[in-house]
């Protein structure tokens, strides 16, 4: 089984540009054309929050039109920058979402068992998986221990080193890591939020952050460092069974000598500027 991971493409309205800048939906339009491209083709694809940027509708009717020409399914999740309403009402018709309450679900149909979380808390920046939400979880993977799964969810269950982004991070971790830790049939969690690709080892698997589709995030992990981004080139992670598929060498961080980075720019770690690598 082929997965396809997108994330924060942070569409906005017909005609706008990102920060006055950033042509987000040429983005995803060259990442939707190139993953059609793709020989074999993806199974699913699946896109894990900040779908838009301002959680309108009209931005969720432009995003369903630069999506559709995908040739497989897709299923989404909703980020910090989205509204949970306006979001149910663009993907009612694909018939995956629940009707009402957080927008989590459970994909049946494939190999792999394809498991979403509702990380939003409307109008803030950080993420809360609540005991309601991680009941939901623990039910719905006590249900098929046998299966492998693959967790989706917007904000990283984890620390970056990047203080801004861990300031906006995911609220009770500790809880979500027990819930996980239960059920060893977890062989993936894939999140967002971050703008750039950071794994490491979580609760007995691997949980990941993909780049954006469009803006990436800099690399700082000096203390208090100021968070920037920059127009990077496509930003696909793709992802076969359990086993990640990336250009990128893997490096151990060494501004904290913790945890493994898979640094988002093509560059041997002799030419990293930086000095994100080792």
């Amino acid at each position: 089984m082929i997965v396809i991971q997108l994330s924060d493409p942070h569409i906005v309205a017909p005609g706008e540009l990102l920060y006055g800048r950033v042509d987000t939906a040429e983005f995803l339009a060259r990442s939707v054309a190139e993953i059609n491209r793709l020989d074999p083709l993806p199974d699913v694809v699946v896109m894990t929050g900040d779908l838009v940027d301002h959680g309108n509708p009209a931005e969720y009717e432009h995003l369903r039109r630069l999506l559709a020409p995908l040739a497989m399914p897709i299923f989404v999740i909703p980020g910090n920058h989205d509204a949970r309403e306006p979001l149910r009402a663009a993907f009612a018709g694909d018939g995956y979402l629940p009707a009402d309450g957080f927008l989590q679900f459970a994909i049946e149909d494939y190999p792999v068992r394809l498991v979403a979380l509702d990380t939003l808390i409307p109008g803030e920046g950080g993420g809360l998986l609540c005991s309601a939400r991680l009941a939901w979880l623990d039910h719905v993977l006590a249900s098929a221990p046998a299966r492998p799964v693959l967790l989706m969810m917007h904000h990283p269950p984890f620390l970056t080193g990047i203080e801004r982004m861990d300031r906006a991070g995911l609220q009770n971790s500790e809880a979500f890591a027990a819930v996980v830790a239960r059920h060893p049939q977890v062989e993936r969690i894939l999140c967002g939020h971050l703008h750039r690709a950071i794994d490491r080892r979580f609760a007995g698997t691997v949980a990941g952050t993909a780049p954006s589709t469009a803006h990436q995030l800099r690399l700082n992990l000096t203390a208090e460092g100021r968070c920037g981004s920059c127009s990077n080139r496509l930003a696909i992670s793709s992802m076969c069974g359990a086993r990640t598929a990336a250009s990128s060498p893997t490096r151990r961080c060494l501004a904290s000598g913790q945890g493994l980075i898979r640094c988002a720019r093509r560059h041997s770690a002799a030419t990293c500027s930086t000095r994100c690598c080792r």
